[in-house]
């Protein structure tokens, strides 16, 4: 399953999103009035007209536009997928085929789960690590051999816990209570 198209995908998630209630009917305008006025548009006007025809169910609409996609091709499919990424984040995330990417090897069609975070622990902690980081090479800096300018660093330093993530702090303050024993 490793070559999985976006038309074999959406083959696969088909069943998955014509259940009733899945997607809303404003969920399914956006994606058809996406596909229709977004370059590269895939519907034409005449197509969007009959896929947001309100006289019809919107579980018959669901299924005429998914079957369309899956005629039109692999390009056109892939631009579904990215509307339904825009415009139903939550339900993207639980489609059938996600979970079948998810544990195997490919990564290639995956686009919509890579994270462009470097950690899930948020901004403070990223902040935090930065801080450790500029802590430790202003510490570095102003550490030469002469004993006589330690303890301006030690000075910075003892600042440095209000800015560092609480882990770190104890980390800090125990070296400089060590030092301060020590002198």
């Amino acid at each position: 399953m490793t070559d999985q198209t976006y038309c074999d995908r959406l083959v696969q998630d088909t069943p998955f999103l014509t259940v009733q209630g899945r997607l809303s009917e404003q969920q399914v305008d956006r994606i058809i009035l996406q596909l229709n006025r977004y370059y590269p548009q895939i519907l034409t006007n005449k197509e969007a007209e009959k896929f947001r025809n309100p006289k019809v169910s919107l579980r018959r609409r669901l299924c005429d536009l998914l079957s369309h996609l899956q005629r039109s091709g692999e390009r056109d499919c892939q631009e579904f997928y990215r509307a339904l990424y825009i415009h139903a984040q939550s339900l993207h995330s639980c489609l059938p085929s996600r979970h079948v990417l998810q544990n195997s090897d490919c990564t290639e069609l995956d686009w919509g789960s890579e994270s462009h975070e470097l950690s899930d622990r948020g901004p403070m902690s990223f902040l935090a690590g930065l801080g450790l980081a500029a802590g430790l090479a202003l510490f570095l800096y102003c550490c030469p051999p002469d004993p006589k300018v330690l303890p301006g660093a030690r000075r910075i330093l003892g600042f440095s816990p209000v800015i560092i993530d609480r882990h770190v702090s104890r980390y800090l303050l125990a070296f400089l209570a060590d030092d301060f024993r020590a002198l």
